[in-house]
């Protein structure tokens, strides 16, 4: 058993309670109480572990709903070009990804995601090179070396250049290898338990590089299965072109069309989206992971966040692959969703406390979780994180909530399942030199160096 006390306590439940000092209990892998004061009698036991943590504010444990962490090895890449120059830029750099890379690449990006409070993950994988190896298998070993709830998409990609797609042919597989392998991924990883771990989902990567073919007998696996939807749409307006001119329609009615929305699907970015097409998001439960520090690197656009909110749909934050997003922390993204938010739609356009509930309830509603994480109520999963708002960076703050969306916090513990993966500060699952050489090594070879 581990006893908080003495915190600020940010609990995004229903109600939004908070508590300016309270205690939160953690018994085997769940939250058994959280509340105000010191923690009750009965959890009083002599060998439990209290943590003072005054100073502090705890919130849920930030889940990042849309990530590609090979990319972790290929950042500073194409700084100044938009998304389609970027990508025909790193295709052939990510052609030479193989299972030792990923694994390392992966490593160091998950400690570098539990360094800035995420607990839970997904990761969007669709480049498989021929002779690469098992790169599920290298990120999941990663998942579980760094000690994060992992929720691989095992993506694909089938339109090369020569059917008209955007990707080298070298990069692409064929539709029965496709389908069988995210089939095979199902059979050996998906966990449906409450407490999982590792959960597949099914994620062709995009409407310029998959068929209407893999598209459409995706969903239906992944339906057969029980498992959730995962792709990107409408991030620029070079796609919403390529849609209008390939299939003659926009990008969300084209997903509609194939029947890619539902409550069991996820969308990355959803920057372009119509007044219709929201709506229509928000009438299906379909959701979007907001990624609005890679949105801006790439020259996107800023999703319509406030009219998704306000229609009702469920909205997760994401990083998106470092190799857009090379500063890779997850708070980092509750402090640009609300600037882009009120840049495009003024200074009531976002509250602190609703950029705060995107990155916790609203990702764990985006991957079908919020039963389980999310939010601080007793027993759910013990996965939360514990900030710092007292040092120099926070001290004097008045609102804890807003010190940890609009100012620098510092992250002190961040628990898993009541497992603690960061303690001080410090990651406690792995060596931080270790991980750091072996990205280096990786990225070098990525580079085609020795």
């Amino acid at each position: 058993m581990i006893i908080l006390e003495n915190a600020a306590i940010a609990t995004v439940d229903a109600a939004g309670t908070e508590h300016a000092s309270g205690h939160v209990v953690l018994d085997a892998g769940r939250i058994v109480a959280v509340g105000p004061g010191s923690a009750p009698p009965q959890y009083a036991a002599p060998d439990a572990t209290r943590v003072d943590a005054a100073g502090c504010l705890v919130t849920p444990g930030l889940v990042n709903t849309h990530h590609h962490l090979y990319q972790w090895l290929t950042r500073g890449y194409a700084p100044d070009a938009t998304l389609f120059g970027w990508l025909t830029e790193l295709y052939p750099v990510w052609a030479r990804l193989d299972a030792e890379r990923l694994y390392d690449g992966a490593s160091g990006n998950l400690a570098w995601l539990a360094l800035s409070g995420c607990t839970t993950s997904t990761d969007h994988q669709y480049v498989f090179p021929t002779d690469g190896g098992d790169l599920l298998e290298a990120e999941i070993s990663a998942a579980t070396r760094i000690g994060l709830r992992f929720h691989p998409c095992r993506g694909s990609m089938d339109l090369g250049q020569s059917a008209g797609g955007l990707p080298p042919d070298s990069v692409v597989e064929d539709l029965d290898t496709i389908l069988a392998a995210t089939e095979a991924a199902i059979d050996r990883w998906h966990d449906p338990a409450s407490d999982a771990m590792v959960r597949i989902a099914v994620a062709p990567c995009s409407p310029f590089s998959v068929t209407e073919q893999l598209m459409r007998e995706s969903a239906a696996l992944a339906r057969r299965r029980g498992v959730r939807l995962h792709t990107h749409l409408a991030e620029t307006t070079d796609e919403d072109d390529f849609c209008r001119e390939t299939y003659g329609r926009t990008p969300a009615e084209y997903a509609e069309d194939l029947g890619w929305l539902g409550p069991d699907v996820w969308l990355a970015h959803g920057v372009h989206l119509s007044p219709d097409a929201v709506a229509r998001l928000a009438t299906t439960g379909t959701g979007v992971a907001h990624c609005p520090t890679s949105n801006g690197r790439l020259g996107a656009g800023i999703a319509p966040v406030r009219r998704l909110l306000d229609a009702g749909a469920p909205v997760g934050l994401g990083v998106d692959g470092s190799a857009s997003n090379e500063s890779g922390r997850m708070v980092d993204e509750l402090h640009q969703s609300l600037l882009v938010a009120r840049a495009a739609g003024g200074p009531q356009a976002l509250t602190a406390r609703e950029s705060l509930r995107m990155a916790t309830m609203g990702g764990a509603q985006c991957l079908g979780r919020q039963d389980e994480i999310g939010s601080l109520e007793p027993g759910k999963l013990a996965d939360l994180a514990v900030w710092r708002v007292d040092g120099l960076a926070g001290a004097g703050i008045a609102d804890p909530v807003a010190t940890l969306v609009l100012g620098a916090p510092a992250l002190d513990r961040l628990y898993v399942g009541g497992r603690e993966v960061v303690a001080g500060g410090r990651l406690c699952t792995a060596d931080p030199d270790e991980l750091a050489a072996g990205v280096a090594r990786s990225a070098a070879a990525m580079r085609g160096e020795r």
